[in-house]
């Protein structure tokens, strides 16, 4: 029943004749109408399911603050509309859940200014080959679709908002193919929009998707869509998602504001980006997976990530394309991982990077032409055997290394120059390989080039300029270098020094005068300045420690109970370092003594304790700055990514500079079922950093005997940093006595009669499993019956000092 009335007018008789009509019912007036004819509803509430069948126009009131038209039946589809009516001005409620409020199933209707209030299935629903013209319409359905579109359906949709939706904002399916204009979504359940199905398209221009609880944009199953001058941010999920063959164009738009990743495409998909901007995202800004899937970006600016995960991630076979980019200020701005995964940069920066700016690992390929590359801990990191690629004509500046070769990669380098790198312009390790033709480093703090572990690297016509610690450092044989040259008066082609000086010829690096360096010794080499937690700038140094006397920690030493064998060892070293010093100063040879060790053994055997002591005595030896003990574990190196990791592991080895590093349970950087585990990556920046500051820091690795052998084992450029392995035996129950005897003389206790006996029959018993603490267990006893005794003396009225202080056998805790 109809609260108003509808006015009719004829439009098709003779002008002159032109008349109206008024009817009680919206039903009623459009039995009446005829195509063309104009209906005017009177404000007020119609309770009646519209179908528009006819080339009617439907209209609410002319005059402006009259008051609204509600059209809200109890059931059922509101308005359906089957013609190229006219429909403005009214507000659509929709009160059944399994229905649109509006349904348009054929022709090209024009639908302006309407608002759509419902709770059902879709606020407006599109199909049937229909063409509508949306303009300026609000669509509020917390409980569905905001607009859906399938079936062939088409149109127009301008000025358009969803306010609220339960699901996508537009869902558009099977073959639809609209053009939004100008239309915005927001606090939407799902995408704000989604496509799917093979032939689906999608054009917007001007269009702005934001906070909405899935992505901002969601592509699927073949569906295509093309977007200009578009926001998507505020998502709570991806900003843009593509998936299994879908197809995007992205022109001149901005995804920002986004937790997860700000575009995440695989299966096939592929993305086109031109002058786009993707900033402040929490994951990667671009997430490319799966063979077939591309990205092709030009043009377009990545930055200002607020998490720590990669700009660019590549991997399971994808390709990306950057050309004319820009990438700044985040952790890591280009990672490709697998075999098949490839990217190609072309005159694009990468600056401002925390960590890596490209690594390449796990079989992936990386092209990158004409590149500048500026302020990142690590330039180009190529990590593992299969990877490689070529960088060609690219700038790296201001980077603590320039390019980093390792564990058998072998990419091609030419005509790269390296700038100002705080400890290598170029550093190859652990059986990496490259050839390097024309490369150039200038203004090194540590090495030009770096070669260590015997890799097979090759030098053609490089040149090294103002290198602080070398041009060319070749620890051992295995690179060979071609018409090399160097600043430098005297450049080494090999470990050990010739009898006389080489000839120039092939292997071999012969310095070549520079007209414009006058014809002297190189200056002298200040130390390395090392990066502090991959940033290449230096920072103040801390205060250094008064050390005690060598003979005041030796003694402390001495005094641990046990540990017989390992103080022999630690003493052992102690004199080797010792006497090389004393040789040095008389000007002699002094054998290179490598002070990295391994403590193997159980738990609470002073693993810690001795490695506390170790760095105090060469701090006493002036062999350390300062001695001071860091302990970290796998939780302290390991991120949640490659990159973050290489930083946790900086971090940790930057605040033991002048001291020792000691990682607990080491052998967790490389679990036996390791797959894609990021431990390895903190054990490849380890090693790199021991050989960077060898006469900075002392690392000293501990864990269960048996798995530090399969550590050790498994990872060979890790064992061969260490010059001795240090094993930590179970105490005996005599040993264990002692401790609990130090422990009661140093808190004011003593053992009555037979409390000793007792309790090396207690450790005797005490299972020697994986739980048992060692020293840590007989503290732990004595804590107990220290308990115990307070228990039983704070029964008596008076007690005296003897029965204050005497320990007995009923104070030892039971077995468990």
């Amino acid at each position: 029943m109809a609260h108003g009335s509808v006015q009719v007018t004829y439009t098709n008789t003779s002008r002159w004749r032109r008349r109206t009509g008024d009817y009680a019912s919206l039903a009623a007036a459009l039995e009446a109408a005829g195509d063309g004819d104009v209906l005017t509803v009177a404000p007020g509430t119609y309770r009646e399911n519209l179908v528009l069948d006819r080339a009617v126009t439907l209209r609410g009131p002319e005059r402006a603050g009259a008051g609204s038209v509600r059209l809200s039946p109890p059931d059922g589809v509101p308005l359906t509309v089957r013609s190229s009516a006219v429909v403005r001005d009214l507000q659509i409620e929709g009160q059944d859940q399994a229905a649109p409020a509006v349904l348009v199933e054929a022709g090209a209707p024009e639908l302006s200014a309407l608002r759509v209030v419902t709770r059902s299935a879709a606020g407006v629903e599109v199909r049937g080959g229909a063409r509508p013209t949306v303009r300026g319409c609000t669509v509020d359905n917390p409980a569905g679709i905001g607009f859906a579109l399938s079936g062939g359906a088409g149109g127009l949709f301008e000025g358009c908002e969803v306010v609220a939706a339960g699901q996508a904002g537009f869902a558009v399916r099977d073959a639809a193919q609209p053009r939004l204009d100008g239309c915005r979504v927001h606090h939407a359940g799902g995408a704000g929009l989604a496509l799917s199905g093979t032939g689906t398209a999608v054009e917007a221009v001007g269009c702005e998707f934001y906070e909405v609880r899935g992505a901002g944009v969601h592509v699927s199953a073949r569906a295509a869509a093309q977007l200009t001058d578009c926001q998507v941010h505020r998502t709570s999920a991806d900003g843009v998602t593509l998936d299994t063959d879908a197809v995007l164009t992205l022109t001149d738009c901005h995804v920002h504001d986004v937790p997860e990743n700000a575009v995440d495409l695989r299966s096939r998909s592929v993305l086109t980006l031109v002058r786009s901007t993707v900033s402040r995202f929490g994951r990667n800004g671009l997430s490319v997976w799966d063979p077939g899937t591309r990205v092709d970006a030009n043009r377009c600016e990545i930055h200002d990530s607020t998490g720590d995960y990669p700009a660019v991630w590549v991997s399971d076979g994808a390709t990306a394309v950057l050309d004319a980019c820009r990438v700044h200020t985040v952790p890591d701005a280009l990672f490709v991982l697998d075999r098949g995964s490839r990217a190609d940069v072309v005159d694009s920066d990468l600056t401002q990077i925390r960590g890596t700016a490209v690594s390449v690992s796990d079989g992936g390929t990386v092209e990158l032409d004409d590149c500048r590359v500026r302020e990142a801990a690590t330039g180009a990191w190529f990590r593992d055997h299969g990877s490689g690629g070529t960088l060609a004509g690219c700038t790296i500046d201001a980077t603590s290394t320039g390019v980093i070769v390792t564990k058998g990669a072998d990419p091609v380098v030419e005509r790269c120059t390296v700038t100002g790198p705080a400890e290598a312009g170029f550093y190859v390790s652990a059986e990496g390989r490259g050839t390097f033709t024309q490369c150039r480093v200038t203004g090194s703090r540590g090495y030009g080039f770096h070669v260590i572990d015997g890799c097979r690297a090759t030098l053609r016509r490089c040149r090294t300029e103002r290198c602080a610690r070398g041009g060319y450092e070749f620890a051992e044989e295995g690179p060979s270098a071609q018409e090399c040259t160097s600043d430098e008066t005297a450049v080494p082609a090999a470990p050990e020094p010739a009898p006389s000086a080489p000839a120039s010829g092939p292997g071999l690096l012969a310095p070549l005068p520079d007209p414009a360096a006058p014809a002297v010794a190189a200056p002298p080499r200040p130390a390395a300045v090392p990066a502090a937690a991959g940033a290449a700038q230096e920072t103040a140094e801390p205060e250094r420690p008064v050390a005690r006397p060598a003979r005041e920690v030796l003694g402390e030493l001495d005094a641990l109970v046990g540990l017989e064998d390992v103080k022999r060892e630690v003493r052992a070293l102690i004199d080797m370092i010792e006497v090389g010093r004393r040789r040095q100063r008389a000007g002699l040879k002094a054998a290179s003594a490598r002070r990295h060790l391994v403590f193997t053994g159980s738990p609470g055997t002073g693993k810690t304790t001795v490695a506390r002591l170790y760095g105090e005595i060469l701090h006493s030896l002036e062999v350390l700055e300062r001695g001071h003990l860091v302990e970290v574990s796998r939780v302290d190196l390991v991120g949640e990514h490659i990159g973050s990791t290489a930083l946790r592991t900086q971090e940790a080895f930057g605040r033991a500079r002048g001291g020792v590093l000691f990682i607990d349970e080491a052998y967790a950087l490389s679990p036996e079922d390791s797959g894609r585990d990021f431990g390895r990556e903190a054990i490849d920046t380890l090693v790199k950093l021991m050989e960077d500051h060898r006469d900075e820091v002392v690392v000293i690795v501990a864990g269960y005997t048996a798995e530090m052998e399969r550590f050790l084992s498994a990872n060979p450029g890790v064992a061969s940093r260490f010059s001795r392995t240090i094993t930590f035996g179970d105490y005996a129950p005599e040993e264990l006595l002692s401790i609990v005897e130090q422990q009661a003389e140093e808190h004011e206790y003593h053992l009555g009669d037979g409390t000793a006996e007792a309790l090396l029959k207690h450790f005797a018993a005490i299972p020697r499993g994986p739980s048992f603490g060692n020293g840590r267990t007989a503290r732990q006893t004595f804590e107990a019956m220290v308990e115990r005794h307070a228990g039983r003396v704070a029964r008596l009225a008076d007690p005296g000092t003897r029965e204050l202080t005497l320990l007995y056998a009923q104070d030892i805790p039971p077995l468990p």
